[in-house]
């Protein structure tokens, strides 16, 4: 599976789940590990992990690999590994509190 089908994926499966603002940001050249981060806000512990779970499931339905998960004991900020794309399923606070977009952004200019 193509990093394309792969960010397809996780799309669909946030979508499913009723994710909220939805991010993809593209890194290229500027991270070593990983070219893109998608980061999408949850209402709600629940939702939070049933969004994680959910990336995971259907990534694994499409034939891809999940490297890791974090995040799972407290629920507020949720990561899924999936080598070239990490997903961030965030509670709203969680999120404007460690602004992962802006600091991004400005990294990128």
């Amino acid at each position: 599976m193509n990093s394309d089908q792969l960010l397809k994926v996780v799309i669909q499966a946030l979508e499913d789940i009723k994710a909220k603002d939805i991010r993809v940001i593209e890194l290229g050249k500027f991270a070593t590990l990983f070219t893109t981060m998608v980061v999408a806000s949850a209402e709600s512990t629940r939702q939070t992990k049933a969004l994680a779970n959910h990336v995971r499931e259907a990534v694994k339905v499409a034939g891809g690999e999940v490297y890791g998960v974090e995040g799972e004991q407290t629920g507020e900020w949720m990561l899924v590994d999936l080598g070239e794309i990490v997903v961030h399923v965030m509670q709203p606070a969680t999120r404007e509190y460690y602004d992962l977009e802006g600091l991004w952004a400005s990294s990128l200019h």
